[in-house]
């Protein structure tokens, strides 16, 4: 080997380590950018850290409805930042486990401009995450209400039957469906 080819062979193997190190950079990057999406739907899709399971209508059709009844509490909170009132309408409600059952929260705005917000959720005993099933929620979408506009907002809901049989989760008596409001810009920030 000349003295020559020496140069060249280090140039080529730098070249390539080069990019070989910012294939790896661009794609831990990537990662990073997707890592919240990924994790958000990795919770939908097993209940981790108490979010609830997201189904279709033909899903909570198909579900065995029991005759164990199971008590639901509904908490809500507001973001100091957006200037809305937000309560359930009822805060406590029986069910029977497997029944679709619907819950209605009331949200008022209290400015004098529109505001749009969207709301976090979760469930606790974290365990139980997994069988709360949501067919349809305010949670999906963005809220924008006017000046002194006072809207409802229906949850519909079911608990699987298969609480009864978990190990971890069978003697659940109460579940807590709990609600945080934030500002869209705010809620933008946090994801």
């Amino acid at each position: 080997m000349t003295t020559a080819t020496l140069p060249n062979d280090m140039a080529r193997r730098n070249r390539r380590a080069a990019i070989i190190a910012l294939s790896f950079a661009l794609g831990m990057l990537g990662l990073g950018y997707a890592a919240v999406p990924l994790y958000r739907i990795f919770c939908e899709a097993t209940g981790f850290g108490g979010t609830t399971m997201k189904v279709s209508e033909a899903t909570a059709s198909a579900i065995a409805v029991t005759d164990k009844q199971i008590t639901v509490r509904f908490d809500s909170n507001v973001s100091s930042a957006l200037p809305w009132r937000f309560k359930p309408e009822n805060p406590t409600e029986k069910i029977t486990i497997g029944a679709r059952d619907m819950a209605a929260f009331v949200a008022e705005n209290l400015s004098s401009k529109p505001v749009t917000g969207t709301a976090t959720f979760n469930v606790t005993p974290v365990q139980a995450g997994r069988y709360f099933a949501k067919v349809q929620c305010f949670c999906f979408t963005e809220q924008t209400l006017q000046p002194g506009e006072k809207v409802r907002m229906p949850v519909i809901y079911y608990v699987d039957p298969a609480i009864l049989t978990d190990p971890d989760t069978k003697d659940i008596e109460e579940i807590t469906l709990s609600y945080t409001f934030y500002p869209l810009d705010q809620a933008k920030k946090g994801s």
